[in-house]
């Protein structure tokens, strides 16, 4: 990767962010919201509070969900050799809704519905381990062992919405599971973001190794590789990554399999270029997302709409590209 790709990729989140900060129903300059961050005492109150408390934290959760999305899409196609695979592979969207909406049942606070949508998705990769163990399994088993946990935890979340006070339950935890950034606050992302961040940190050092799960068992053999240690490695990152994002913002479709495809029309399949490339944009492309989620209306939009409006029109022409990026 050219040196001035490398810039590019790491000034790209910075900007984006700084733009998006001045966005919004409520229009904040640049020069002000520099001010802010120096802490200017010609600022007023209104705008500190817009920036520091409402924008900021929101905007550093676009950035590290985007990137956790997009380069857990991007590991789980590479794991199983699958470019259609996505960050809920695992079953672990699943689960993590499931703890969400049982949180919200129980009237947990959201520190408690976080925490509890986390070891929830924790629990369903757990489960899709287990079901898949004790024989010889590939990704292959594992995918279908995942879809059926999925699908299990899916019925859980259809039985807690059941349950629920259809006038102050329910649709709660509807919206959530819809997904949103909004009442982000700096606790919220004590408790998430160190997963999200330690996660991106040992794939980005894994980059070189990871072009070598597209090789076969005989051939990762030979190369010398601790074939289950990387796998597990790749597995358990992008899996702590997808739930600590789902328990903070609820369930954000499209992002981890929009972002990996768009960067491999540039990049190809190599993931050394297309980690950081996916790391770059995922961030930049949720932090845009939802700046538009909410500015465009009086009423936010849950960021998952937006994504699939996004996602769908993307797919339609990769399908029917001539390049043939997903191999179908």
């Amino acid at each position: 990767m050219k040196k001035r790709t490398v810039v590019i990729l790491i000034l790209l989140p910075i900007i984006t962010a700084l733009i998006c900060i001045c966005a919004g129903r409520m229009g904040i300059g640049p020069a002000d919201v520099f001010k802010t961050f120096f802490g200017s005492k010609e600022i007023s109150g209104n705008v500190r509070i817009t920036v520091m408390n409402i924008r900021l934290p929101r905007i550093l959760l676009g950035l590290l969900c985007g990137a956790g999305l997009s380069l857990a899409g991007c590991c789980f196609q590479g794991f199983f050799s699958n470019p259609l695979a996505t960050p809920d592979t695992m079953g672990v969207a699943g689960g993590a809704s499931f703890g969400a909406a049982l949180g919200l049942l129980l009237g947990f606070d959201m520190i408690g519905v976080q925490i509890l949508s986390f070891c929830m998705g924790l629990t369903a990769v757990f489960f899709t381990k287990a079901a898949a163990s004790g024989r010889e399994h590939g990704p292959a088993v594992l995918v279908i062992s995942g879809i059926m946990v999925g699908a299990l935890f899916s019925a859980l979340v259809s039985l807690v919405k059941f349950l629920a006070d259809s006038e102050s339950q329910l649709p709660a935890i509807t919206y959530w599971l819809m997904g949103s950034l909004g009442g982000t606050g700096y606790k919220k992302l004590a408790l998430g973001a160190p997963i999200i961040i330690i996660g991106i940190i040992i794939i980005f050092l894994l980059r070189w190794r990871i072009n070598l799960l597209a090789l076969s068992e005989d051939e990762l053999i030979a190369s010398g590789t601790n074939v289950k240690l990387l796998r597990s490695l790749v597995v358990i990152c992008a899996t702590a990554m997808t739930a600590s994002v789902i328990s903070m913002c609820g369930q954000v479709g499209w992002v981890g399999l929009i972002v990996p495809h768009m960067c491999r029309l540039i990049w190809g399949q190599d993931n050394a270029k297309l980690i950081p490339a996916s790391i770059s944009i995922g961030a930049s492309f949720m932090v845009v997302v939802d700046t538009l989620a909410r500015s465009i209306s009086a009423a936010e939009i849950p960021v998952s709409i937006l994504t699939a409006i996004v996602g769908a029109p993307f797919f339609i022409s990769l399908l029917n590209s001539k390049r043939r990026v997903i191999g179908l």
